[in-house]
This record gives structure tokens, C-alpha cells and sequence, in this order.
């Protein structure tokens, strides 16, 4: 039988049709801009919304890199802060809808910056910085722009203010009341050399907030923290801050009592894996993700809400479903979906990826994970891209 003409422009459009609903079907999805801080720059990278593979994104950024070893992001996503510690300075990109990087203003640190925190409100940007002096330093922001030191506090141990102290990592409340920084006391913590000093090692500092980025130390502070606290995170209802003790591969829950007071979690700590160099809660404030650098691994804690208290309940310390490559030391949860979890490998130069499971805190490599980055990653920061929503959690 012979089709007739209007038959046969039928069938090929039938047919066009369908081979375009495949197509878009199988369209990729970017839901989320991954930067990862090398020695070769800021590298961009586009996150699949199915899989959570990763692809090349916007241009390599190399202007105002200079060994950078930390990154944070604003709360609007529209602008990216760079810690170098080549340079001693701070750098302020503009992010585009794109994911592009545009390089905006600069500031230079009084001591080499380790770790950023931008507040909820996007008003302030935390810098610590150290040691020789070692300082937490609140600069103001006004539309993502760096501008002059609104607050300055010198970390100090009370009666040892002789002693040298390293500032490692700072984090920032979601309520905007408060920021804590974690360090160690060099001079009660010497690896290969000799202690001098019989303070405690390892702190948390913590600030008030007032107006004009005032910060006034909190009632007690500095907390203890172990022995070499390397990173710390609150959750996103401002109740509880976590921090990972390197030296004693140990997670130390707090929780943030009035006038941003710490308090230790009663059945504290927490067991992870070995060298724990970050930690991360995600959005829901329903897990907590602790990247392991010695055991290359991702320790998985689900937390329960009304006490703070993590529980090893999903994918076990050393568990071959949370292998990352080689020495992880920084980590984050995709802000757009809650969905994925990576990794920065500092001698695996790559980025390791991981499925979180929103129902069980579980995790499972993402499709062709490890994912090549230059050399010696340091830091990973991400955005949501378009319109998803980010997932949050209600105190």
C-alpha cells in the first residue's frame, strides 16, 4: 500500500515529534555551579540534576588567585569571596547566571586568611586570619562589594596571650546573632617540636553580632574543642555547631544557648574517621557529612532534631559507598536540591560526588565520579542554578 503525500508529511512529523520529546527527555539539567579553588584557579563546574555528574562550566579564572585555600559564598548566590594565602588577600567575584566569574574588589588581610563566612543578610563578611596576629576581622558588604573592617577581636587564650594560636576555620549563624571560629594553641600542640604552654590545644572562639558587625565575646568563650579542630559548621536553625577534631578523629557537638553561649552535647564526642578535615550539615538540618583525609571517606551522621545529637545510623565510617579519591579536605551539599555531596581530593586533584538520599541521609557515588580538577584542590563552593529552590529547614 502507497501512502499518499499528506500521509507521508504526517508520519515524518509524527516521527520528528517523538525523536524531540526523546531528545528533550534526555536533555541535561544543570541545577548547580560547582567552583573548586587549585593551584590552577577557580575552576567552574555544572552539576547534572539526574545523575550529579559533573561538567565543565564557565572558564578557568586564574586573575586574583594566589594559592587560594578557601571560598564562601553569599547568601543571594550573586557573589563568590577567594581567601588567598599567596598574596594575603580576599577577592570578590560576581557571579553570573551562567555560573561566569567576574573579578570585582580586593582586600589585603593583616595576616594570612584561613577561612570565610558570609552572614544571612549579606552585610558582613567574616575573615580569620593568622597566625602573627591571628584575628577574626568582620568587613562590611554592601551589594557583594568588600568595604572597610566594621569589627576586629584578636584570638587569644585567657592568661596565655603570650601563645601562639592557629585560626583554622569560621562559620557564621543563619540568624545572623553570632560567629565562632575554631583554633588550636601552637604552643600547647606542637607535632615534631616542643610544647610550651599547658593551655588546652584546641578552641572555639565565639562573638556576638551587634550593630555595626560589633563583635563582643560570648560568656565563656573560648570553648574547648579537642585537640586540633580543622573545621566547624551550624545547623541551619542556628541550635547547634559541630566541629571536627583532626587529631582525635572526633565530630564535638555544641549547642548555641542565649547570648550565643556553648554548651557541649551531653553524650559527646562523636567517633569519625582518620584526619577529619570538614564538616558540612545539610540544608534540611537533617545530616551531617564529614570528610575523612586520611581514610579518603565520607562519615555520614543523621542528627536528631530535638537533641543535636549525630548517630551513625547511615553509611559507616570507612563504608566502600562513601570512598572519596585521595584526601578530601573540604565538602558541601548542593544548595539547589539537598540531592548531592562532593568532595575537594587535595592529592587526588579531583572532585568526588556522591547521590544523598533526602530520606535516609545515605550516599552513593555519582556516575563517573572522580572528576579531574588542577592541581591540589583546596576548597569547593557551589550555586543553584535558575529557579530551584533551595531546600531549608523551619526552627
Amino acid at each position: 500500500m502507497k501512502f499518499s503525500k499528506l500521509s507521508q508529511l504526517f508520519l515524518v512529523s509524527t516521527i520528528g515529534l517523538f525523536v524531540a520529546t526523546l531528545l528533550t527527555a534526555c536533555e541535561i539539567v544543570t541545577i548547580d555551579y560547582v567552583f573548586v579553588a587549585s593551584s590552577s584557579g577557580i575552576e567552574t563546574f555544572a552539576i547534572d540534576s539526574e545523575s550529579g555528574a559533573l561538567r565543565t562550566g564557565a572558564a578557568n579564572v586564574t586573575a586574583g588567585v594566589s594559592s587560594p585555600v578557601a571560598m564562601a559564598v553569599s547568601a543571594d548566590y550573586a557573589n563568590l569571596y577567594v581567601a588567598n594565602q599567596g598574596n594575603n588577600t580576599v577577592v570578590h567575584y560576581a557571579i553570573a547566571s551562567n555560573g561566569v566569574l567576574t573579578q570585582k574588589d580586593t582586600i589585603t588581610a593583616a595576616s594570612s586568611p584561613v577561612s570565610l563566612a558570609v552572614n544571612a543578610a549579606g552585610t558582613y563578611l567574616f575573615v580569620a586570619s593568622g597566625p602573627n596576629p591571628s584575628l577574626l576581622t568582620a568587613y562590611s558588604l554592601s551589594s557583594g562589594a568588600i568595604g572597610s573592617v566594621a569589627s576586629q577581636a584578636t584570638l587569644s587564650v585567657p592568661s596565655y596571650s603570650s601563645d601562639t594560636i592557629i585560626p583554622t576555620a569560621v562559620t557564621a549563624l543563619v540568624n545572623n546573632d553570632a560567629v565562632y571560629v575554631t583554633a588550636y594553641d601552637l604552643s600547647a600542640y606542637n607535632p615534631g617540636g616542643s610544647a610550651t604552654s599547658s593551655a588546652n590545644p584546641g578552641w572555639v572562639f565565639g562573638y556576638a553580632v551587634g550593630s555595626g558587625g560589633a563583635l563582643t565575646v560570648s560568656t565563656g568563650s573560648p570553648y574547648k574543642a579537642g585537640v586540633k579542630p580543622t573545621a566547624i559548621a551550624a545547623d541551619p536553625t542556628s541550635r547547634f555547631v559541630y566541629v571536627t577534631d583532626y587529631a582525635s578523629n572526633q565530630l564535638i557537638g555544641y549547642t548555641i544557648q542565649t547570648g550565643s553561649v556553648l554548651d557541649f552535647l551531653i553524650n559527646g564526642p562523636f567517633k569519625t574517621g582518620n584526619e577529619p578535615s570538614a564538616v558540612v550539615v545539610d540544608p534540611r538540618g537533617k545530616y551531617i557529612y564529614v570528610a575523612n583525609s586520611l581514610d579518603s571517606t565520607v562519615s555520614a551522621y543523621e542528627i536528631d532534631l530535638g537533641t543535636g545529637t549525630p548517630s551513625i545510623a547511615v553509611n559507616s565510617v570507612g563504608s566502600s559507598t562513601n570512598s572519596t579519591d585521595t584526601q578530601p579536605v573540604s565538602i558541601l551539599v548542593d544548595p539547589a536540591l539537598g540531592r548531592f555531596v562532593y568532595t575537594a581530593n587535595h592529592l587526588g586533584n579531583s572532585v568526588s560526588g556522591f547521590q544523598l538520599n533526602p530520606n535516609t541521609g545515605t550516599l552513593a557515588t555519582t556516575q563517573a565520579t572522580p572528576y579531574p580538577t588542577g592541581s591540589q584542590p583546596t576548597a569547593v563552593a557551589a550555586v543553584p542554578h535558575g529557579n530551584h529552590a533551595t531546600e531549608s529547614v523551619s526552627p
